[in-house]
């Protein structure tokens, strides 16, 4: 029988990994504290919950400005470094997940749902097109991809819900709802995969639509999900 996915962790307290140290704390709306005294972190607007005074605000830019104006993503992302600790919450029932990366790896995140990331990883993004995109208006939708370029770093998640990890063997396959997802491997597989289903009554036609993700790798489910403005 295959292996059901696994509830990611829900608390997390004194983690250090890619020059940090880190406390994930809450059971409703979460909180991620993290100490930046050793390796600045760059977070996503409006999500800074409190901070030590000691902590600088700034801008850090993102690669491939041009190509993110063009696109409307944003240019820049609000980074804090200094010594002591800054909190972030996003105003949402959630979960928030870390993802560790070592030197060279890469995890591709559905848009909207990025959190805070270790200054040493790099952000871009790319657009999905075709039917992959059909749920989430003409213009396609983006994920955002994160990648350990100059050694260990972290990406820390919000997912809407609970989020559950399944590591997926070699073509091993899973079927997820379009909304269900959160993130994935470089190295998995991603595609759509349209039933169309009749009812025979009066020639009514629907379509079923998942996402369909073959392994090897990781993929992040999310048990509820939040329709974005950018979506509609």
């Amino acid at each position: 029988m295959p292996s059901l996915p696994e509830l990611m962790p829900t608390e997390v307290s004194d983690e250090t990994f890619g020059g940090v140290t880190y406390h994930i704390a809450g059971e409703l709306v979460p909180v991620l504290s993290v100490d930046v005294t050793r390796m600045p972190v760059y977070f996503e607007h409006h999500i800074l919950l409190w901070k030590n005074s000691t902590i600088t605000i700034g801008l850090k830019s993102l690669k491939g400005a041009l190509k993110r104006m063009m696109a409307g993503m944003q240019i820049f992302v609000t980074e804090a470094s200094g010594a002591g600790i800054i909190a972030f919450s996003r105003d949402g029932p959630g979960h928030i997940v870390p993802i560790h990366l070592r030197r060279g790896e890469e995890i591709q995140v559905r848009e909207h749902q990025f959190l805070a990331a270790t200054s040493n990883v790099d952000y871009t993004f790319e657009r999905v097109r075709g039917l992959a995109t059909m749920l989430f208006g003409q213009s396609g939708f983006f994920i955002d991809r994160f990648r350990g370029d100059t050694g260990d770093g972290i990406v820390w998640l919000h997912g809407y819900g609970n989020v559950f990890e399944k590591t997926l063997a070699p073509g091993e396959i899973i079927d997820i709802e379009p909304g269900g997802w959160l993130f994935k491997d470089a190295s998995v597989r991603m595609e759509t995969k349209i039933d169309r289903l009749s009812s025979g009554f009066f020639g009514a036609n629907l379509n079923f639509i998942v996402n369909r993700f073959t392994g090897p790798g990781r993929v992040g489910i999310q048990s509820m999900y939040l329709h974005m403005p950018t979506e509609e």
